[in-house]
């Protein structure tokens, strides 16, 4: 089975706002942005569409498929409970310094961890994989995207990181 995991374009958000789970709408530029992201999807057909039901994630994948999509919660981003729509520069107490030091355990405060978030993924993982479909496409978002490679890539959480994943990339992975 092939995972095409898709992250979903730029978000009307000021840089540097904490927006998780908050959901936002896309940029000005999702037109062609969601244009590049169709190109590398050619000429590739799937056999089951999933995304997140966030805004941001619904236009891209309705963008893309004409087929039915599944839209499952556990596809969200992670819940940055009371730093949603934050600033990070403005997050500066003992609170988000625990978290920034131990991000994986870590909840945000009204809000999860990483390690939670990572549970709910491999949770959707697992029941796709029993599925044995062939090419699935994933409209989710740059965190479930590394929590999806570190299961499928047998990867430490706290290094999920570490890899870039940008807006509107495609990444193709074997489950």
């Amino acid at each position: 089975m092939d995972l095409f995991l898709i992250r979903h374009t730029k978000v009307d958000v000021k840089p540097k706002v904490c927006y998780g789970q908050t959901d936002v709408d896309v940029a000005i530029s999702f037109l062609t942005e969601a244009e590049n992201t169709k190109k590398q999807l050619v000429p590739t057909q799937f056999d089951r569409i999933y995304s997140s039901p966030l805004k941001r994630c619904k236009k891209l994948s309705e963008y893309l498929f004409a087929d039915e999509i599944i839209f499952d919660d556990r596809l969200m981003e992670l819940n940055f409970g009371d730093w949603e729509m934050q600033n990070w520069d403005d997050l500066r107490n003992p609170t988000v310094d625990k978290w920034m030091n131990d991000f994986v355990n870590t909840p945000c405060p009204n809000g999860e961890s990483f390690i939670v978030m990572y549970s709910r993924v491999e949770t959707f993982i697992n029941e796709i994989k029993t599925r044995k479909i062939g090419n699935i496409a994933i409209v989710t978002h740059g965190g479930v995207i590394r929590c999806i490679l570190a299961y499928l890539n047998n990867e430490e959480l706290k290094d999920a990181f570490k890899r870039k994943i940008d807006y509107g990339q495609v990444i193709k992975i074997k489950a």
